[in-house]
C-alpha cells in the first residue's frame, strides 16, 4: 500500500511538472503574440483576447503546480535546434509562437485530464480560441501589408521568371500576382508554389490570378478576380476573411459593384491600351481621377503603366500602380522596381484639371 501511494505521489508530481512547463510555454507564447497585436497592429480587440487567454491560464498556475518545478534537473533546458536561433520575419515569429501555444494547450488538455479535469476542459476551449485568433491576426497582417504596398507586380510568362521576380523583391517590391493564362495546371501549381515561397522569403504578399483552387493549394495570400471570374461572395466563402480578394474594374459601375461585394482592393484600368489586355479600350486618366475621388479601399492604376507615363497617372491622383512589362521585361528589374518605389513614395501634387 505504501509503495502504491509513493508511486501515485511521484506520478502526480511528474504530471504537475509537465503542467507547469506548458503553462509557462503557453503564457510566454501568448505574450509574444500580444505585443505584436498591441504595438505592431494597434489592434485593441486582438490584444485584449491575448491578455484574457494569458490571465485564464494564470488562474490555473497554482502554487501546488509551481512547487513541482525542478529546473536544475530538467534535461530539456539544454536542448536546442538551429531553427530556434533565428527568425526570418514577423510572420515567422508569430507562426512559431502560435504553434508553441497550441501545442502547449494540447499538452495541458491531455495531462490535465489525469488530475485537473476542469483545467483540461478549459484548455480545450482556449485552443479553439487561439485558432480563431491566429486566423484573425494573419488576416490583419496581410491587409496591413496590402495597405502599405504601392507597387504591384503582375507577372507574365518570361523565361527568367523567378530571377526577375526575386530581383524586383530585392528592389523593394511587396506585392506580386502570378498570372499565366496559357500554362497547364501542373506548371501553374509548380510556379505558384515557388513564387509564394520567394515572396514570403522577402516578406511580400503573393496573389494568385483567377484560380481560387490554386490559391488554396499553395496557401497564397489571396486571389485576383476578373469581371468574368467567380463572384466575390463565392470566393470569400471558400477563402475566408483572412485572405485578400482583388477585382479588376474598368468603369465606375464595376468599381462600385466590387466595393459592395467586399473586394479588398481593386484594379483601375486599363489606363492605357496594352497587349496584356488586347482589344480592350483604355479607361484613361478620367477613370483614375474618379477612383481617386471615390474609392474607399486600396486601388491600383493598371494598364500600360511604365516609367515614361507614370507621372500623369500620379498627377491624376493615383498613389498605387500595377505593372507587368515595365518590370518583367526590364534589363534591370531591380533598378526599375527601385525607380517605381521611389516615385510612388514621394508627394505629388494633384492635377487641377
Amino acid at each position: 500500500m505504501g509503495e502504491t501511494l509513493s508511486q501515485n505521489s511521484l506520478s502526480k508530481s511528474t504530471i504537475y511538472r509537465i503542467l507547469d512547463a506548458n503553462l509557462d510555454r503557453a503564457r510566454e507564447g501568448l505574450r509574444v503574440i500580444e505585443e505584436w497585436c498591441r504595438f505592431g497592429l494597434n489592434q485593441a480587440p486582438l490584444t485584449s483576447e491575448c491578455k484574457h487567454l494569458r490571465q485564464a491560464l494564470a488562474l490555473w498556475h497554482t502554487p501546488e503546480i509551481w512547487a513541482s518545478r525542478d529546473t536544475g534537473n530538467d534535461p530539456g533546458t539544454s536542448l536546442t535546434h538551429p531553427q530556434e536561433e533565428s527568425r526570418a520575419d514577423i510572420t515567422q515569429v508569430l507562426r512559431v509562437n502560435f504553434c508553441r501555444v497550441e501545442e502547449a494547450l494540447r499538452v495541458l488538455e491531455e495531462y490535465g485530464k489525469l488530475h485537473i479535469p476542469q483545467m483540461a476542459a478549459d484548455c480545450k476551449q482556449m485552443r479553439y480560441r487561439v485558432y480563431l485568433l491566429e486566423t484573425s491576426l494573419i488576416g490583419q497582417q496581410r491587409h496591413q501589408k496590402l495597405e502599405r504596398s504601392r507597387l504591384y507586380l503582375v507577372t507574365s510568362p518570361v523565361e527568367n521568371l523567378f530571377a526577375t521576380v526575386e530581383a524586383a523583391l530585392q528592389g523593394g517590391l511587396s506585392l506580386v500576382q502570378y498570372r499565366d493564362k496559357d500554362a497547364d495546371d501542373s506548371t501553374r501549381l509548380d510556379h505558384a508554389q515557388r513564387l509564394k515561397q520567394l515572396c514570403h522569403q522577402y516578406d511580400a504578399l503573393f496573389i494568385m490570378n483567377d484560380r481560387v483552387d490554386l490559391a488554396i493549394a499553395v496557401d497564397a495570400d489571396g486571389v485576383h478576380l476578373g469581371q468574368q471570374d467567380m463572384p466575390i461572395a463565392v470566393a470569400r466563402q471558400v477563402l475566408g476573411n483572412q485572405r485578400i480578394i482583388g477585382r479588376s474594374t474598368t468603369n465606375p459601375d464595376e468599381m462600385q459593384r466590387a466595393i459592395a461585394e467586399g473586394a479588398d482592393y481593386i484594379g483601375v484600368g486599363p489606363v492605357y491600351e496594352t497587349p496584356t489586355k488586347a482589344g480592350k479600350a483604355a479607361a484613361g486618366l478620367e477613370y483614375v481621377r474618379y477612383a481617386a475621388a471615390h474609392a474607399p479601399l486600396p486601388w491600383f492604376a493598371i494598364g500600360g503603366v511604365d516609367s515614361e507615363n507614370l507621372q500623369p497617372i500620379l498627377a491624376a491622383g493615383a498613389t498605387r500602380v500595377a505593372v507587368v512589362r515595365s518590370i518583367m521585361t526590364a534589363p534591370e528589374p531591380r533598378l526599375m522596381t527601385q525607380f517605381f518605389v521611389s516615385q510612388l513614395h514621394r508627394p505629388f501634387p494633384m492635377s487641377s484639371e
